[in-house]
């Protein structure tokens, strides 16, 4: 009997974990922008999981479509974990609008195409999506923009951003909105799809973050937070599962927030815009 598909895109700790939880008794299609990074599948084989790899660039709508296309190949596309990302350490603005803005759009995009009714998708966000970022009306335009136009949206160009931070924030923002736009055609397919908005997460990305310019005020969001802890990427993993499975059945067009209540501690003290 054919296994289901499932698809991991970006194989940093939460899509380790992701594979992780979700991968047992069905094929995991991880795929990254890194040939090396794809290695974990080596650790994964080890431990009895079914896994294949390929390489991805997400800024690229012929990279996504062809893993999509590779997905349906394989069998029922059942569960896709879009966790690839850049952080503001780690990139500039224009590497930051290309893929955690551009990429997310384009996966939403050419998964729909393939994902089987009653399958689920679920994207990795950010609470900085929930701390500022877009206006109402920014949110309308960027709710309806052709995926292909987007990064030519005014308030998009890296000159008006200033900095890849303001990057980072517009973008999961935008995450969050396109995914609510999303869930519609998904919904045309039998399927549904959600978005997770993780807090301080101890990931290598994560410690990086910390170990940056951001790090003391990340590290006190945290201890402001109700956890007064940071988060792992098995409390990310815990949530992805409950959004691509049966119990979420209902749920859509949503965004969960696993931040140990960072956020709730922090928007009170925001200025007001």
């Amino acid at each position: 009997m054919d296994k289901d598909i499932v698809v991991v895109i970006g194989v940093g700790g939460m899509g380790r974990a992701i594979a992780r939880r979700i991968g047992n008794g069905r094929k995991i299609l991880l795929a990254d922008v890194s040939e090396g990074a794809l290695s974990v599948a080596d650790v994964l084989l080890g431990e009895g999981q079914d896994v294949v790899t390929q390489v991805v660039d997400v800024s690229s709508r012929d990279s996504v479509a062809a893993l999509a296309d590779t997905a349906a190949g394989l069998g029922r596309v059942t569960q896709i974990a879009h966790t690839a990302g850049l952080s503001p350490t780690q990139a500039s603005t224009e590497a930051i609008l290309r893929v955690d803005l551009l990429g997310v759009a384009l996966v939403l995009d050419e998964f729909a195409r393939v994902v089987a009714p009653g399958g689920a998708g679920v994207v990795i966000a950010s609470m900085a999506g929930h701390m500022g970022g877009l206006t109402p009306e920014e949110e309308r335009i960027v709710a309806v923009t052709p995926t292909d136009e987007l990064l030519a949206l005014p308030f998009f160009e890296p000159d008006v951003l200033g900095s890849p931070g303001a990057a980072y924030s517009k973008s999961k923002r935008a995450n969050i909105v396109r995914v609510q736009a999303a869930a519609g055609p998904w919904g045309d397919r039998g399927a549904r799809v959600n978005s997770i908005s993780p807090g301080v997460i101890s990931t290598p990305m994560g410690q990086e973050e910390l170990a940056g310019e951001s790090g003391e005020q990340m590290r006190m969001m945290v201890s402001m937070s109700a956890a007064k802890r940071l988060g792992t990427p098995d409390d990310i993993a815990a949530a992805a599962a409950f959004l691509l499975g049966r119990d979420a059945s209902f749920v859509s067009g949503t965004d969960l927030l696993v931040d140990g209540g960072t956020v709730a501690a922090i928007r009170p003290l925001l200025p007001v815009s």
